[in-house]
């Protein structure tokens, strides 16, 4: 595992920022998803590829403007915006 050298505090909310460096190099947007992992006494986080960006959803996804949307969720948003209906 690749070291940065770079140390943060967690704010009494239970979060820290992640250094804009390692931010331009995984390409993590603001709005993006992160996977948290466990890997013995390390607390891993990972890009999430592959998950729709509003539920984490991992099925039938469309990408659009380098974002991924499930179908269904494209269904909803259609309705909302009243262009869709079922039959």
């Amino acid at each position: 595992m690749k070291e940065t050298g770079i140390v943060r505090k967690i704010d009494s909310l239970g979060r820290i920022v992640l250094p804009k460096e390692l931010r331009e190099n995984l390409a993590i947007e603001s709005g993006d998803s992160v996977e948290i992992y466990i890997n013995d006494d390390m607390i891993v986080l990972k890009k999430c590829q592959s998950c729709d960006i509003f539920t984490g959803d991992t099925e039938d996804l469309v990408s659009y403007k380098d974002k991924l949307v499930s179908k269904e969720n494209i269904k909803k948003l259609a309705r909302l915006a009243g262009i869709y209906s079922e039959k």
